[in-house]
């Protein structure tokens, strides 16, 4: 049963080092690597240039311009054979038998989806309340169960895309899971949680954001997106977005249209203090 990877890389030379060579330690001789470039930063480049003759290093696409999410994704949906499809983001680290674990219980449970790991600290879980959502499948495996899960560190089922298709311009990863849900998948965090390490929270051993400063200088695009300028905020945003997906509801009707605008605006206000 192969899988096949999807790695997008930009301009974070120090980050893809090491997210990279995780990833390619932790396959098997069942597991493809496909890296999408983005842009000339020449540093990452010969980063994954470094790479290119690793036996599990299968594809490289180079775009000179900064493609967005969807078009890499589809890339690797559109062209790869395996039977379930992955991405990692070149800012997380895997536990090294995070893809087998995830496709063992993809195996036995036929209405795993999108299922994946958990891209928090573990002092971020809150047990009453992720409990609530814990349930147990075929064979024993456990999901902490979300319409939605993140876009790295997870496994979905190829009969998933064979169902929706592709990336449309109009929807993200997020949405694309939410509509999977609606259709009777399910989706999810596998339990107990497989922590994929992200560097990019200021808690990594590995993080470049410590100060303000290297919060400015490089600052992720989803603390970009809802306004953060301060370390503190952005460590802040991270810790309330995992309770917010430990609370969220699984009634997929929730998260459409006004009512998905109106949720991402509730954690905007919760973590800037009210100030947009």
């Amino acid at each position: 049963m192969t899988i096949d990877i999807l790695m997008i890389t930009y301009n974070r030379p120090q980050y893809t080092r090491l997210s990279l060579g995780r990833l390619l330690d932790s396959c098997d001789e069942t597991m493809r690597v496909w890296v999408w470039q983005n842009g000339n930063d020449s540093d990452t480049i010969d980063v994954v240039n470094s790479f290119r003759g690793h036996p599990r290093f299968f594809k490289y696409h180079h775009s000179l311009e900064n493609k967005k999410l969807n078009k890499p994704t589809n890339w690797l949906w559109d062209n790869a054979e395996g039977q379930f499809l992955g991405k990692v983001d070149d800012d997380c680290l895997v536990l090294f038998e995070w893809a087998q674990i995830l496709r063992t219980a993809h195996l036995d449970e036929p209405r795993f989806g999108v299922i994946g790991c958990w891209n928090y600290f573990p002092q971020d879980v809150v047990p009453e309340i992720a409990s609530v959502k814990i349930k147990t499948f075929n064979k024993g495996h456990q999901l902490l169960q979300n319409c939605w899960i993140g876009g790295s560190g997870y496994l979905m089922k190829r009969q998933c895309v064979n169902q929706l298709g592709l990336l449309d311009d109009g929807h993200n990863f997020s949405a694309y899971c939410i509509k999977l849900w609606s259709k009777g998948w399910i989706n999810g965090w596998y339990y107990p949680l497989i922590y994929q390490e992200h560097m990019d929270d200021p808690r990594s051993q590995h993080t470049q954001l410590r100060t303000d400063e290297d919060l400015k200088n490089g600052i992720p695009l989803t603390a970009k997106n809802f306004r953060v300028s301060t370390i503190e905020q952005w460590l802040e945003f991270l810790k309330n977005d995992a309770v917010v997906l430990q609370k969220a509801s699984l009634d997929s009707k929730k998260y459409s249209g006004w009512r998905m605008k109106m949720n991402r605006l509730g954690v905007k206000l919760k973590t800037c203090g009210g100030r947009l």
